[in-house]
């Protein structure tokens, strides 16, 4: 059998929560800050990176045999890394489809392949099912979806595509599919006012959302969403991890959200 990896390092959320789903959680040695799920990795496991940066004496301490991260912006903490001798792998799944193939991927990498393969059929029950609800909804309402405030930044593309699953529209599903957050950057905000989305939910990336602050912008008082006070929060451990937590408590948030709007507004 060939080797497989005994001490990784997490420099995000998602692999740590898969590991640990996947009963493979003992071949973790370090994880990000920011992981929240399952809450006892945060008690069990030393922390060692942030998004963008990470403590790299402190993993080379650890002597792991991988690294895992996410998406261009750790591309140098992984290239420091790569220079000091690890072996790592950086994903960069952005729809639903990408992130059950990353849960098929890490699995194999560690030998539990096939309890991977059951762990995606039971993810995407769940989304098929969440789907399903939504079908019956009397009505779709349109969504502007704000994962940063300054600059504004609209859906990335799982977000956008788990917002249409719950029943909703992304009010810019053309820079959902941008590969840059850049390229996601609202910085005209009359476009969101012309949008005219019947919900604005927050999910501002390690802080509060501050609806009212949003509610305050040039225009603002004329989207139905803040007529309506449809302003809502969803936090981002919750929806902006690319792994299980966003298909499926994520999910269900904007699920909720979303069926409470169309019960409202089914008469009209």
């Amino acid at each position: 059998m060939p080797a497989l990896p005994e001490r990784i390092v997490c420099l995000t959320e998602e692999p740590t929560e898969v590991l640990y789903a996947l009963g493979q959680e003992q071949r973790i040695v370090g994880i990000s800050g920011f992981t929240v799920r399952p809450p006892r990795a945060r008690q069990e496991k030393p922390k060692v990176s942030a998004f963008t940066s990470a403590k790299l004496e402190r993993i080379l301490d650890l002597k792991p045999d991988l690294a895992i991260g996410f998406s261009d912006i750790q591309a140098d903490i992984a290239q420091a890394l790569v220079k000091a001798g690890v072996e790592v792998w950086i994903a960069n799944h952005r729809s639903v489809e990408q992130i059950l193939g990353y849960v098929l991927r890490l699995g194999a990498l560690v030998g539990a392949a096939d309890r991977a393969r059951q762990y995606v059929d039971t993810l995407q029950s769940h989304v098929d099912a969440v789907r399903a609800s939504a079908a019956t909804l009397p009505r779709r309402p349109r969504v502007y979806f704000e994962e940063w405030d300054q600059p504004p930044i609209s859906a990335i593309r799982w977000v956008s595509e788990l917002i249409s699953i719950a029943g909703g529209d992304d009010v810019f599903p053309q820079r959902a599919v941008a590969s840059l957050a850049r390229d996601r950057i609202v910085a005209d905000s009359s476009e969101v006012v012309r949008a005219a989305p019947d919900l604005i939910i927050g999910s501002w990336c390690g802080k509060k959302f501050r609806p009212e602050a949003v509610a305050a912008r040039g225009g603002f008082a004329e989207v139905p969403a803040v007529r309506d006070g449809e302003l809502h929060e969803v936090k981002s451990p919750l929806i902006l991890q690319p792994g299980p937590a966003a298909l499926t408590d994520g999910l269900d948030a904007l699920h909720a959200i979303i069926r409470r709007w169309a019960g409202r507004h089914a008469k009209h």
